[in-house]
């Protein structure tokens, strides 16, 4: 579920278009924001960032617009290879609109309890507690729906899960309240969510997005004498690596502060 088999950058999007917007979101966001700071990027994070006394004059678009900004590149990177890891089973199984809608409802619910919680001069962004909610929803299927998780992807969400959880009070700058608050909504709502679907496949992910491909296996007897300096999974996918290497680097620096 977890282990990302798509050939290149343009079969992910076509396999998985809501997670693919929700990163491109991120990104050009991000860039508005770190790159025309005293023109409309300053007024992207003004408008948009949340913060609990605008919430509180009754600026309620405060509770979703947080979700898709982001602070500097580790923040946006972290977070977008989070999802485009997370992100594709759950699209798959729930489909795109019940997807997006519990994706931002983990978010919202996830705001609202900061805006409760913290003080009213509080300020975040982030779309952590939408990324939480996700993980709630798998915490869920492995306590209580385990005919759609494998036994591999149970304990790796497990696994993943604690860590971010622990993670979460060792770092700076981190919204606990909106990582817990996301996982606990995430893992609220799953049984709404989850009713009524299959398991993860990704075969019939790839026959609905290419319905008509009916191409069989074919053995090229010269495979193995072309030679490649670069390979073709690394060409086709090189987006993603960096995207990969970025986001772990951005993981273990924003720790290490």
């Amino acid at each position: 579920m977890f282990i990302r088999n798509e050939r290149s950058l343009k079969e992910f999007i076509n396999l998985y278009p809501v997670v693919s917007t929700l990163v491109i979101i991120h990104i050009v966001l991000w860039l508005v924001m770190e790159f025309f700071q005293s023109g409309i990027g300053w007024i992207v994070y003004v408008f948009g960032v949340g913060n609990n006394l605008s919430v509180a004059m009754g600026e309620y678009w405060r509770l979703v617009t947080p979700i898709f900004l982001h602070r500097e590149l580790t923040h946006v990177l972290f977070n977008s290879f989070a999802l485009v890891i997370f992100g594709p089973a759950l699209e798959l199984m729930l489909g795109k609109f019940k997807f997006i809608l519990a994706y931002l409802a983990a978010g919202v619910i996830a705001n609202i309890a900061t805006f409760l919680i913290e003080p009213l001069q509080y300020t975040h962004l982030g779309a952590s507690g939408a990324i939480y909610g996700l993980f709630g929803m798998y915490i869920f299927m492995v306590a209580f729906r385990k005919h759609l998780i494998d036994q591999g992807s149970s304990q790796m969400i497990k696994t993943i899960f604690i860590i971010g959880v622990l993670m979460s009070f060792v770092g700076t700058r981190i919204n606990i309240v909106a990582h817990l608050a996301g996982f606990a909504g995430g893992f609220a709502i799953a049984p709404l969510f989850l009713k009524n679907i299959r398991p993860f496949s990704p075969w019939h992910a790839y026959q609905r997005s290419y319905p008509d491909d009916d191409r069989e296996i074919q053995f090229n007897p010269n495979r193995w004498n072309k030679k490649r300096i670069i390979p073709e999974s690394i060409r086709k996918n090189w987006l993603w690596i960096i995207i990969g290497i970025l986001a772990v680097i951005g993981f273990f620096s924003r720790f290490s502060n």
